[in-house]
């Protein structure tokens, strides 16, 4: 990670800062190169839909005309919350470092995603004997531990990916993300919590009180980054520096679900052109993920009613980032095919 100009290991919210005026903006000549070939193929202007739209954000963002999607990666940062302890989850701590070993030997809905699509696993366990403070008692990180977390996670993004898909693993970071949520975009605690590993009744309504503890708790923080240290987790720190770094490096990003797209909405508030080379997957069944999407403009692929995290729906995306990446550069133009062009006549 050269490119940041720092040490991971002394890394500070200040350089993280000095960062966002070190990203790039858009390949125009791909983009422009992209547009051009998209009209001369044998197909009516815009029959492809979203999948027009996609090719051409892929070659915006890879900076390189026609895209490719020869070397997709998923990377799943898995961490502890302390605020665990307080009952919001249906499951105990310890299965997070419990999943991280199914990931490991292949048992896990993403491997087999993984499998589908020809995709790399990459799994990131991070200090999972050291879980984040309880965040109604302090800041759930210090501002240090939350940069040092950050630069973990630009570390993950290596040369030469097509398109890095996003997620976590954490009992209770949905707590978390509801909270950070919460306190990055205001309005009612309530529409930001939900089942999260499937807890209803009186579960639900701790969750919910012990968000609103860890948000009043924090309330007069304003700068995006203190507060993903203070009410955040170490997987969603890692997950908003590989969005940075994947920016350097121009390479595209896709985002799971709620508690990933929170992390990204961090550097969303800082710039809300910080996030222009991220898709979000899909729509979770999370309510505050449909709220989220709409306060941060982002339209998902697809809603299959899934809630799993650990990079599903973003691995699933891939699927139709290869359809089409595909059909952009396979697809024959008008004039190789021998096929006439719509009429300019009216009729």
């Amino acid at each position: 990670m050269s490119k940041t100009g720092f040490d991971p290991a002394d890394a500070s919210l200040d350089e993280i800062r000095a960062l966002f005026k070190e990203l790039p903006g858009p390949d125009l000549e791909a983009a422009t190169s992209a547009a051009e070939r998209e009209a001369q193929l044998t197909k009516p202007r815009g029959s492809l839909g979203r999948l027009e739209e996609l090719a051409s954000w892929l070659a915006t963002w890879q900076g390189r005309h026609p895209p490719e999607m020869r070397h997709p990666r998923t990377a799943v940062f898995a961490a502890n919350h302390g605020v665990a302890a307080r009952g919001v989850s249906a499951y105990p701590a310890e299965v997070t470092a419990q999943m991280v070993q199914n990931f490991i030997a292949g048992g896990a809905a993403v491997n087999q995603l993984c499998q589908a699509f020809d995709a790399d696993l990459r799994v990131y366990e991070m200090a999972l004997e050291q879980p984040t403070q309880d965040f109604t008692q302090g800041p759930a990180m210090d501002e240090g531990a939350c940069a040092r977390a950050m630069a973990y996670g630009m570390m993950a993004v290596e040369p030469n990916l097509d398109v890095l898909c996003l997620g976590e693993m954490g009992i209770a970071n949905t707590t978390s993300a509801a909270a950070l949520a919460c306190a990055l975009f205001g309005g009612e605690v309530s529409d930001w919590v939900g089942r999260g590993t499937g807890v209803t009744g009186d579960a639900l309504a701790r969750k919910t009180d012990v968000v609103a503890e860890g948000v009043a708790k924090h309330a007069a923080l304003t700068d995006p980054l203190e507060t993903l240290a203070a009410l955040g987790g170490m997987e969603l720190a890692a997950i908003a520096g590989a969005v940075m770094a994947a920016r350097l490096a121009r390479t595209p990003v896709v985002l799971d679900g709620f508690a990933c797209t929170v992390a990204a909405s961090v550097l969303w508030k800082i710039d809300p052109k910080s996030l222009d080379h991220c898709i979000v997957a899909h729509r979770s069944v999370e309510p505050g993920h449909a709220k989220l999407l709409q306060l941060i403009d982002k339209e998902p692929l697809f809603d299959f009613g899934m809630r799993l995290g650990e990079g599903s729906g973003a691995t699933l995306a891939i699927g139709i980032l290869k359809a089409a990446a595909e059909c952009h550069a396979g697809m024959a133009t008008f004039a190789s095919a021998g096929v006439s062009t719509a009429s300019s006549k009216p009729h």
